[in-house]
């Protein structure tokens, strides 16, 4: 099997949460580092919802591996950043048997 094209530069994003000075809190978007990865368009759809058509478009980002709990490994409720473009990470498994990449399979959302 051969490996991935890494030809994107995506910026890997976690949540972290901020007070909001009223009790509450907003969810900001923290950079953790920059990846090389290939994006491949999987399958996609329109809903409405409320009179807004939103759409939504799965993706494949593949991209190296790195060991289970490090920092630079994605995780479910992060994100991954190409310029205006957000892809939310659904989830993460090694792409191939030698676990030198992993596959994150990601929604991205626009409102039409």
């Amino acid at each position: 099997m051969k490996g991935p094209h890494l030809n994107r530069r995506l910026v890997l994003e976690t949540p972290t949460r901020q007070g909001d000075g009223a009790g509450g809190y907003q969810v900001a978007w923290t950079a953790l580092g920059e990846v090389w990865a290939e994006v491949v368009a999987r399958s996609g759809r329109e809903n409405g919802s409320a009179g807004v058509a939103v759409s939504r478009m799965g993706y494949a980002i593949s991209l190296r591996a790195a060991p289970f709990g490090s920092a630079e490994r994605p995780k479910p409720e992060q994100r991954f950043r190409d310029g205006d473009r957000v892809y939310s990470i659904e989830t993460v498994a090694e792409r191939d048997p030698q676990g030198r990449y992993l596959i994150c399979l990601a929604q991205e959302e626009l409102v039409v």
